[in-house]
């Protein structure tokens, strides 16, 4: 579940923790025990609070091809209110599957480009699986590092191919 609007801009300095993926390096990022971030590369400080480690440890799981249900984890992204509303309908959806940035739009309001704004600023990607909205058309965009090439990456993962 995600946190209540909590304004725009991070603390400079809170606990992270990092790991190896198909993705390159992770780092997760908690303030205050929510997590508030996930970035690609790999942190300057590592600190193993119980949260990351699980978090951590999820991911590898997650990574080695398990089924994996993130929506329970404490989410505090930074972001309009709007945003939070589109990253809650984005935590909806489940594991393997996918929906358009049009049905989105349709439960959380706005347009699908609105939406595309909205997955663009997702500071927690993977996490809140913004790779699972696609275009009608095709993939549409990807906000992590290798762009698009990630995103197949983690739509092949969760149907195990």
């Amino acid at each position: 579940m995600i946190d209540a609007f909590r304004g725009i801009g991070q603390p400079n300095c809170m606990p992270q923790l990092s790991c190896y993926s198909p993705l390159g390096a992770l780092t997760i990022s908690e303030d205050e025990g929510r997590i508030v971030a996930l970035d690609w590369g790999w942190g300057r400080d590592q600190e193993q609070t119980p949260l990351l480690v699980k978090v951590r440890d999820l991911l590898e799981q997650y990574f080695d091809g398990e089924k994996v249900d993130f929506s329970s984890l404490p989410f505090s992204p930074y972001g309009t209110p709007y945003r939070q509303k589109v990253w809650q309908a984005i935590l909806e959806i489940p594991y393997g599957e996918t929906r358009t940035y049009a049905q989105i739009a349709a439960q959380a309001g706005g347009s699908a480009r609105s939406i595309g704004g909205a997955m663009g600023a997702n500071p927690i990607p993977v996490l809140i699986p913004c790779h699972r909205v696609v275009g009608t058309n095709g993939l549409g965009g990807y906000s992590g590092l290798n762009g698009v090439v990630d995103k197949r990456i983690l739509l092949n993962l969760e149907k195990g191919e």
